[in-house]
């Protein structure tokens, strides 16, 4: 009896002993064949990547050592010539190949050279730029010598998927870091301020300075985005590791039929600030989350203005096409020609309406940062976690409030309040309650506290020139 249980005991152990071997050899497996594919994308795309150099004229401060020319004489030239390091990758197009590269990399540049992984320099002319996009085409001496990256699709990526980032940060050429996409359709702000980049790819794979004009990469070995920025720093101070964006490559190859035949692109406009149908504010306008675009504001003097289209109206179709974000509305428009004309249907009130716009031009980056929609703008009270003043020029001055608005100003926001949680900032100017206008703290108690006290408020505000709706819960 005793050698049968020693035998069975002897075989339970050899058993698991098989199985953890099983599973380990699994595993080994999986992680071989996890790398060969990673091997495999860089081998596919590395080739195509190249190191951009651009040289520009910047202004030197001689001022500074104003006190040695005094004595030597006249300073030499006022200006020097910089050169700016970045990367790029080749891509073919209707039979010809060309490098693609970030706007930022080659701006203003007098000399632009592209060196590729043989070593061999040659030189570059920028044959299209896109500011929106921040993208440029290169036209690169003997480019047919080199390989084209093969392209992908950014519409199919999903937050998770593996992605590779291959570029020259900080000068140390080819090198390759790897992460997955974090989250798809960021809005980020330009570093220069002049509004924001748009459906962004976000990716905590390393990018550093040099990296500007690289490519993404998916475990396919396709290029589905163009590295472009790096979140350093907060607002607050903080530094800030693993949050870097790209341009999708799909809104890239949309553009460049025009960069190549035309070095520009000219983009169809409506005219209005958009937000999407949160469940929150769909609810105060009586409508289905996503069921379309809210017009937070509409821009003076705009297609949408002479069309008739207010601020408040929701869009939910162009053409026929339902558009139930604001990503689906801006795709629909602005790559149609300026000049065309588009029906678009919209709800007002619950009533449907269905306008014809025809649409302009889209101004640049700079003019549309400029424009100030028109809004509406007067003793210190805290309501629901915000201290509220009402407008003074003083306070207008203090809290650069554009000329023309009228509301409540909010003087500072409490943590963990309702207006907290609603996203309410310090500086904020509140303009409407529940979509009445408010421009003294008589008009806002009059509204505010007739209202029960678990119900949802809606507030409009104006926030460096633009408009926002927002819902305190």
């Amino acid at each position: 009896m005793r050698r049968i249980v020693m035998g069975l005991l002897v075989a339970v152990v050899f058993g698991v002993g098989a199985v953890a071997l099983a599973q380990t050899d699994v595993q080994e497996s999986i992680a071989a064949s996890g790398q060969a594919a990673i091997h495999a994308a860089i081998d596919r795309v590395a080739p195509a990547v190249v190191r951009v150099e651009a040289v520009t004229k910047q202004a030197f401060p001689w001022e500074r050592f104003d006190w040695f020319w005094r004595f030597f004489g006249e300073p030499p030239l006022p200006e020097r010539k910089v050169t700016s390091l970045g990367s790029g990758f080749v891509i073919e197009f209707g039979g010809e190949k060309y490098v693609l590269t970030n706007n930022h990399v080659v701006d203003d540049a007098e000399e632009v050279r592209v060196i590729s992984q043989d070593g061999k320099i040659r030189r570059a002319e920028v044959l299209g730029k896109d500011e929106m996009l921040d993208v440029a085409v290169l036209k690169v001496e003997g480019a047919e010598e080199l390989p084209a990256a093969p392209i992908g699709d950014s519409d199919a990526l999903r937050v998770g998927d593996w992605v590779i980032a291959i570029g020259n940060p900080l000068g140390f050429d080819y090198t390759v870091t790897l992460g997955i996409v974090s989250a798809l359709n960021r809005d980020v702000p330009r570093p220069d301020d002049r509004g924001y980049f748009r459906r962004m790819i976000q990716t905590d794979a390393a990018i550093n300075p040099g990296n500007s004009g690289g490519p993404l990469v998916n475990a396919k070995g396709e290029v589905v985005g163009m590295n472009t920025l790096i979140a350093r720093m907060s607002s607050q101070g903080i530094a800030i590791e693993g949050i870097n964006f790209a341009v999708p490559i799909n809104e890239i190859m949309r553009v460049l039929p025009q960069l190549v035949s035309k070095g520009a692109v000219t983009r169809a406009w409506l005219g209005v600030y958009i937000q999407d149908l949160t469940p929150e504010l769909a609810a105060q306008f009586g409508v289905e989350p996503e069921s379309g675009v809210l017009i937070s504001d509409v821009v003076p003097g705009s297609p949408a203005e002479s069309a008739g289209i207010k601020r408040g109206d929701i869009i939910t179709a162009v053409n026929g096409k339902p558009v139930h974000n604001t990503n689906e509305l801006q795709l629909e428009i602005m790559y149609r020609q300026p000049g065309d004309t588009v029906t678009v249907e919209l709800l007002r009130e619950g009533q449907e309406l269905t306008v014809q716009v025809v649409l302009g031009v889209r101004p640049s980056e700079e003019a549309l940062a400029r424009m100030t929609p028109g809004g509406k703008t007067a003793e210190g009270e805290e309501y629901f976690g915000m201290v509220l003043q009402e407008l003074t020029p003083e306070l207008a001055r203090r809290y650069r409030v554009p000329a023309g608005v009228e509301g409540l100003l909010v003087v500072a926001v409490r943590d963990g309040s309702r207006a907290d949680w609603a996203g309410v900032e310090k500086g904020d100017v509140i303009i409407e309650v529940n979509r009445e206008p408010v421009r003294t703290m008589g008009e806002w108690k009059a509204i505010v506290e007739s209202l029960p006290a678990t119900a949802d408020i809606l507030l409009t505000v104006v926030r460096g020139g633009r408009t926002l709706y927002l819902v305190l819960p």
